[in-house]
């Protein structure tokens, strides 16, 4: 049986790591982390568009890995959050994420939009700029014809809206 791939995307404070966290319990599924926050934690430096490259990497490691574990993953970001995050903050996304971002698929990719209020963390850089990459992710998603859904709300009845879309692709 092949490994249900769930991706949740979004703009920063939109709730992805919880809302990935959530639906990995409720699913007793695998959760892949966000790579940049564990690589920029570690880095010591202000980061620089090669260190995009370095955190796709890892990205992809992550999700591979968990893969190898799990029937069911729920990606925390993927390849797409790096790539318009490259192309936004560096005008232009290195060739080896865009070539691995086109190959990598997911059976459903979760929105998160803006509707949470922003929560100040060292690692956001732009707390007046959401609706502009929420934009961006909408666009991207749509060009690509990827499966997705935009997750809207907040607490109960945004949570249970995503276990509802993840029921319809998980089969339950």
């Amino acid at each position: 049986m092949p490994v249900k791939r769930i991706a949740v995307d979004g703009p920063e404070s939109t709730g992805k790591s919880e809302l990935a966290v959530l639906l990995a319990e409720e699913f007793h599924a695998g959760v892949v982390p966000e790579a940049a926050r564990i690589y920029l934690q570690q880095l010591g430096r202000t980061y620089i568009k090669d260190d995009l490259l370095e955190i796709a990497k890892l990205q992809c490691r992550y999700e591979d890995d968990a893969a190898l574990k799990h029937n069911i993953i729920f990606c925390d970001t993927t390849l797409l959050v790096i790539k318009i995050w490259s192309e936004y903050k560096f005008g232009n996304c290195d060739p080896w994420i865009e070539q691995e971002y086109q190959n990598r698929n997911y059976d459903l990719s979760l929105l998160t939009n803006i509707d949470l209020p922003w929560q100040d963390d060292p690692m956001r850089e732009h707390p007046f700029e959401r609706q502009i990459l929420f934009d961006c992710y909408h666009r991207e998603m749509m060009r690509k014809k990827i499966n997705y859904e935009i997750i809207t709300g907040v607490g109960e009845m945004r949570n249970s809206r995503a276990i509802e879309f993840c029921k319809k692709i998980i089969n339950i």
